[in-house]
């Protein structure tokens, strides 16, 4: 077998549960740090009601990028190449990631300035 075949065998080797969920994988240590930005900031006022708000948020965001990433792979045009697959996966995560914590940290930035008029 010519190196060329064994290196196209070698990559369609991979786990295909691994192939499916890369992108996922790969934005976890950003999808981490975004997470972490929103919900440390601001740091007052930290009520119960936030941090329900927060968390629940949070995981809308990973369940639609986790969506994202699948309904990508699946979607993706076959004739195009394996890493197109994957280039699409990764796109419409992060887009939906991003529009999920966006809508968030909109609806929270008013909740809070509403309460703070309130008091």
């Amino acid at each position: 077998m010519d190196p060329a075949a064994k290196a196209a065998q070698a990559s369609n080797d991979m786990n295909p549960q691994i192939e499916l969920n890369l992108a996922l994988i790969l934005f976890i240590p950003w999808f981490s740090i975004l997470a972490w930005l929103f919900w440390a900031y601001p740091r007052q006022p930290r009520s119960a009601a936030r941090t329900v708000f927060d968390s629940a948020s949070l995981v809308l965001a990973t369940l639609a990028a986790f969506w994202g990433m699948h309904w990508g792979m699946y979607n993706a045009d076959p004739h195009a190449g394996a890493i197109w697959k994957q280039v699409l996966a990764t796109s419409v995560a992060y887009g939906l990631f991003l529009a999920v914590m966006t809508a968030a940290l909109l609806a929270r930035w008013r909740w809070l300035r509403a309460r703070r008029v309130a008091a």
